[in-house]
């Protein structure tokens, strides 16, 4: 007698778990951006009640917290672990990569840095993550008071993006409708703002994959990593 397998049911879904939920809210930001995320939205994406979630989240700020400890397992796995010893790496090219590996995973959420800076409290992968990066400032020779100050001068950069001053196109979108409008804009701006208008003027990113914010492209991002770890290794030489 044959042995009937039954097919698999197209519309069975795992049985939710906060891992479960966590998981969808990133790919729920990736794909509509963080805006979208709200627990009525997500509970349509998981094919749930929103009265489920809450039995995995607390609310809504948990939800966040709990996301970005997802993005922050993203980095370590991105960068193979955060156990890693220097060996006889120089500390600036470990740090270097650690840090660009850590902006690799937000180039791939670029809503999430948004989450990262309005959270109140550290969570546990976060608190290994810079324990790691306090790590190869220790193993490269660096005094505690030292690396306070190099964590400090990092700031946000630390995990791989920058706060903007400000953001004139928060879309990244620009009207060409009028143009001629635009040029009267420009001019009416040179009249003002010289010294601002030669170097828009001048100076473009043309690099959509690789920026979190309207000036920060990769180029700019490691111009700057390059410019405080090259001054922390010559404090450290000159101490």
């Amino acid at each position: 007698m044959a042995i009937r397998i039954e097919p698999s049911q197209p519309g069975a879904r795992a049985p939710l778990s906060q891992d479960r939920v966590l998981h969808a809210a990133v790919e729920l930001a990736d794909r509509e951006g963080l805006s979208a995320l709200t627990m009525r939205r997500l509970a349509e994406d998981l094919g749930v009640e929103a009265m489920s979630l809450y039995y995995h989240v607390a609310n809504k700020e948990a939800l966040l917290d709990g996301v970005v400890e997802m993005i922050v397992a993203e980095i370590e796995g991105q960068v193979g672990g955060f156990d890693e010893d220097l060996v006889d790496e120089d500390w600036v090219a470990t740090m270097r990569r650690r840090i660009l590996d850590a902006r690799t995973v937000m180039l791939r959420h670029p809503w999430a840095p948004a989450v990262f800076e309005t959270r109140t409290s550290i969570g546990a992968s976060v608190m290994r993550y810079f324990n790691s990066l306090l790590g190869i400032f220790r193993q490269g020779g660096f005094s505690y008071d030292l690396a306070h100050h190099g964590m400090h001068a990092l700031g946000s950069r630390a995990l791989g993006f920058t706060q903007e001053l400000f953001n004139p196109d928060p879309n990244g979108e620009e009207s060409d409708s009028d143009p001629d409008g635009n040029e009267a804009e420009m001019a009416a701006m040179a009249a003002q703002f010289p010294y601002l208008t030669e170097m828009l003027g001048e100076v473009a990113h043309d690099d959509p994959d690789s920026t979190l914010g309207w000036c920060d492209d990769q180029t700019e991002f490691e111009f700057g990593l390059d410019l405080i770890l090259d001054g922390l290794d010559r404090l450290l030489t000159d101490d």
